[in-house]
């Protein structure tokens, strides 16, 4: 049976802020407009205690308080801000959701099925968060049930409490059938039909209330009493291995937080290896004093477990964030996760053992990746085309792909080492039309040639028509709220022309000894003349 426990803070919108700006005085209000005029949306405490209530208009709010501070809602501010909160409740539990059946914020929900024992059990648990939540000067209630519905109902509309499973029915037969989080128009009915409470509303049959309600209210019902099953969608991806510390005391410096990541990393390394794994993402959660989680996480080209190696990506990729690392107040817990799990035999030294140096250069690109990004470093991938500026491209080298590579991808011509991002306009001299080049004029300087090779002819692919060259990945699209970063390096070829004529290939040597790569588009004696083009050069 799951246990979940759902924490409510009703003046969260006015907690948050005041924690903010502490220059925020009570008693706060926050309004919003509502129905063509100006109303509270939300109220702290002290102005409660003074006589506002939600949805009342701003001038009367003034009038009866003039102390009071009015601010306009953000509610997108406060809903960023409740998400960052929740994260935070992760050190907890696993699995945390922000539960937006009724608000955007105030309502959080934990699953601690199984994770209840590390805290000295649910009582502990709940007493421990709204501990330090009332220390932080929120105001918050809690409740623990065997559901979601049931949770929510007892901490909005009872004392925090563990609620067990025999014990169920009777709480939520007490409570009015608001607690059920239906909308204002059927709690408002279902008072005019004399039904205040869910023990009420329980007895009576099921068709009439379906006939006049809809399957929503009943839906809530069987919620509650574990009738139907509820799911929560967690934030953070659920990580089934990691290793974690906390700290009786907080840490800042980031020489700290790499120690503690590598005894982490030797953790989480002895049972990957217990287990015949090896990972290639390492997630490092950072959890602040002052309710905020700093995350950072590292890719491998391979699976690892090698904890020297997970370390230096984390050092690497800190020393490019070093500018952006705050620790606030300070670190309570560390967390270590993994992803991307996959089978990794353990490491056998034998005499005859002769090492490639593969896997040395697939650390080297992680590291680089770490430290410049990784779409900094990249590796030639072969395509099946034979267009030379088609035939390979640019991949990030932590990506590994699952394709097959292309089947005599690799040309079996000699093609020089540097190609041009895009072949240039020559003058070619010959001494009969379809004769070898003689001479060349490129960039407006005359080479003489006194060898070459060829013709390989190379024909048109029409099927790729209307596509430009694909040199380099197209960056991911941002996040919301983040600028657009710069796009990689594309360069402007024109689009593929179906109709081109076929291409012929020489290879020429001047006399000072340079070699190019020349080629011919067209032939002589066509409807159009011919036009020559220089693509590459030799060593």
């Amino acid at each position: 049976m799951r246990r979940f426990l759902v924490l409510f803070l009703p003046n969260w919108a006015t907690d948050y802020l005041k924690r903010r700006d502490y220059q925020l005085r009570a008693p706060l209000a926050l309004y919003e407009r509502i129905k063509g005029g100006l109303r509270l949306a939300a109220v702290d405490s002290e102005a409660v205690r003074r006589g506002l209530h939600l949805g009342q208009s701003l001038a009367d709010a003034k009038a009866l308080l003039p102390e009071l501070t009015a601010m306009e809602m953000d509610r997108p501010l406060l809903e960023a801000g409740f998400a960052e909160f929740a994260d935070w409740h992760s050190n907890a539990s696993p699995l945390v959701s922000v539960m937006t059946d009724v608000s955007g914020f105030g309502d959080l929900v934990l699953d601690i099925t199984g994770v209840a024992h590390l805290f000295g059990g649910e009582r502990a648990i709940l007493r421990m968060l709204l501990t330090r939540l009332r220390d932080l000067g929120y105001t918050v209630a809690g409740a623990v049930a065997p559901t979601i519905g049931a949770a929510w109902a007892v901490s909005h509309y009872a004392r925090s409490q563990v609620v067990e499973p025999a014990d169920m029915e009777a709480v939520l037969d007490a409570l009015p059938v608001a607690a059920l989080r239906l909308d204002p128009f059927q709690t408002g009915t279902l008072a005019q039909m004399g039904l205040k409470t869910v023990g009420q509303l329980r007895a009576r049959e099921r068709k009439p209330l379906q006939a006049r309600f809809g399957q929503s209210l009943l839906l809530r019902l069987d919620q509650a009493f574990g009738h139907v099953e509820e799911r929560m969608t967690p934030r953070l991806p659920v990580a089934e291995r990691y290793a974690e510390r906390r700290f009786a005391d907080p840490i800042a410096l980031m020489d700290d937080v790499l120690m503690t990541t590598h005894d982490l990393a030797i953790q989480l390394g002895i049972r990957l290896e217990a287990e015949g794994l090896g990972a290639q993402s390492f997630h490092l959660f950072l959890y602040r004093v002052d309710h905020k989680v700093m995350s950072l996480s590292v890719n491998s080209a391979r699976p690892t477990r090698e904890p020297e190696h997970i370390t230096q990506l984390f050092a690497h990729r800190a020393e490019r964030l070093s500018g952006e690392y705050d620790a606030g107040f300070g670190i309570d817990m560390i967390r270590l996760a993994v992803s991307s799990v996959g089978e990794l035999d353990a490491v056998q030294f034998g005499a005859f053992q002769v090492e490639s140096g593969a896997e040395d250069l697939d650390q080297l690109n992680d590291r680089m990746a770490s430290r410049l990004g990784p779409l900094a470093v990249l590796r030639t991938e072969f395509v099946a085309s034979h267009i030379p500026e088609r035939a390979a491209r640019l991949k990030p080298a932590l990506v590994v792909s699952n394709e097959r590579p292309a089947e005599n991808a690799a040309p079996r011509t000699p093609r020089p080492l540097r190609l041009l991002p895009a072949p240039e306009v020559i003058a070619i001299a010959a001494e009969v039309p379809d004769g070898l080049p003689a001479a060349m004029i490129w960039r407006r300087e005359r080479y003489r040639l006194i060898k070459a090779a060829g013709p390989e002819r190379l024909g048109a692919e029409w099927w790729r028509s209307g596509r430009r060259l694909e040199l380099v990945p197209p960056p991911p699209p941002p996040r919301p709220g983040e600028p657009e970063g710069d796009r990689p390096y594309l360069p402007q070829i024109d689009k593929f022309d179906p109709d081109a004529e076929t291409r012929d290939y020489y290879v020429v040597e001047d006399d000072a000894g340079r070699r190019f790569w020349v080629f011919r588009l067209g032939l002589y004696g066509g409807p159009v003349p011919p036009v020559w083009y220089l693509h590459g050069f030799f060593p």
